[in-house]
């Protein structure tokens, strides 16, 4: 087998795991656990490189990644098109109020829209769109598009932290993919605008579009690269045992494996989120 780019000359034993969802299978990068170790973490990532000239699908701790975990905030990817298409939000404009409630993040004490919602994962904003999206209409959605249990219950808290929602590293990635072919059962014009408010990082050559999201116990950062070659999705969850102390650790990871298959050109910035 032909592996791509020359950063993957290294790889020691490699073992192959068919995912139910991938086109193919995924080599098991055990060499990936120096970038976990490096940091202290423990977790996932896949990564699905799909530039015509590295075509091939990467996986590190292959049976962590095909668990399903509470989405937490990375489920504003898909909450955000339920809004739209429920008509809980108009456009990227539309501002809604803070209600002057004082929250452990700054980010959140101000008013918002669509953008800065993504941006600062502004908890309330999404809380009040799945008031106005009753639990029914939430389980059809997620049924839709096929969002890993689909299950939008939950006895406290929100579905998508506390509730029964749960979705896999392997389940995001194949979400991400239809997302970025416009192939959701949503009005593409919804899509386009999601897409765009997922952007982190772009230069000339390539935009890097991802979600964070953090439960409590564990952490997660999905999304793709885009090149004119083509997209390269990933999705990473870790433990985070430290808690927000953690949190950088997740693109810290996530983007030293995406450069050592240079789906990322080297960049010292790594930022954190919620």
């Amino acid at each position: 087998m032909q592996l791509p780019r020359s950063g993957l000359a290294i790889i020691g034993l490699v073992s192959f795991i068919s995912f139910s969802n991938a086109s193919e299978p995924a080599t098991e990068r055990s060499d990936w656990k120096k970038h976990f170790d490096d940091v202290s973490a423990i977790g996932t990532i896949i990564v699905v490189d799909e530039r015509a000239s590295s075509k091939h699908t990467f996986v590190y701790n292959a049976n962590r990644a095909k668990v399903r975990y509470s989405p937490a905030s990375t489920f504003k990817i898909p909450h955000t098109l339920f809004a739209l298409q429920h008509g809980a939000v108009r456009d990227e404009f539309q501002v809604f109020q803070w209600d002057g409630v004082s929250r452990t993040f700054a980010g959140h004490n101000q008013d918002q829209d669509l953008r800065s919602a993504m941006r600062y994962s502004t908890l309330w904003v999404y809380q009040r769109f799945a008031k106005q999206i009753n639990e029914n209409q939430a389980k059809k959605y997620l049924s839709s598009i096929d969002y890993g249990n689909a299950d939008p219950t939950t006895s406290t808290g929100d579905y998508w932290v506390d509730g029964n929602l749960r979705i896999s590293a392997v389940e995001q990635v194949a979400f991400l993919q239809k997302l970025y072919r416009n192939q959701l059962p949503f009005a593409v014009e919804h899509q386009r605008l999601v897409k765009d408010l997922m952007v982190n990082e772009a230069d000339y050559e390539w935009i890097l579009r991802a979600k964070t999201g953090w439960e409590g116990r564990y952490g997660w950062w999905v999304g793709w690269v885009e090149w004119r070659e083509g997209p390269v999705f990933f999705a990473l969850n870790i433990e985070t045992p430290n808690r927000a102390e953690d949190l950088g650790k997740r693109q810290i990871i996530a983007k030293t494996v995406l450069r050592s298959i240079q789906a990322l050109p080297t960049d010292p910035g790594d930022g954190a989120e919620r």
